[in-house]
């Protein structure tokens, strides 16, 4: 982090965003267990916080969130629309390997005090 970056933001406010920010990727994963509600409520606070992370390491995190959440809700979408040709089944195990992915890519990198990588 570089001075001028040190000086707008404190430790225990860079704490609370590395904390809000696992929060999201927390809500990522209760998705799987409480229908979906928990991934629109991250990308909630992922769009309402978005400026407090700007210029920081963080906002690398959030915009991958963002782009997770969006990308899997399309996902599920094509999928629900899909099953009826015998498609879905296989648009949704894809949507469901690729959201387990970025999670993980996403949270071991937070545990890291890092960016996620983009590997597309």
């Amino acid at each position: 982090m570089n001075a001028e970056l040190s000086k707008r933001y404190s430790k225990d406010s860079m704490k609370g965003l590395v904390n809000l920010t696992a929060t999201v990727y927390l809500c990522q994963v209760l998705t799987f267990i409480l229908a979906g509600l928990p991934l629109l409520v991250g990308v909630a606070i992922n769009m309402y916080k978005h400026d407090d992370v700007e210029g920081t390491w963080l906002a690398a995190h959030f915009e991958w969130q963002i782009k997770t959440a969006w990308v899997v809700l399309a996902g599920f979408a094509i999928a629900g629309l899909t099953f009826e040709f015998g498609l879905g089944i296989f648009v949704l195990t894809a949507t469901v390997v690729w959201f387990i992915y970025r999670i993980a890519i996403g949270w071991y990198a937070l545990n890291d005090k890092k960016a996620p990588k983009e590997s597309n």
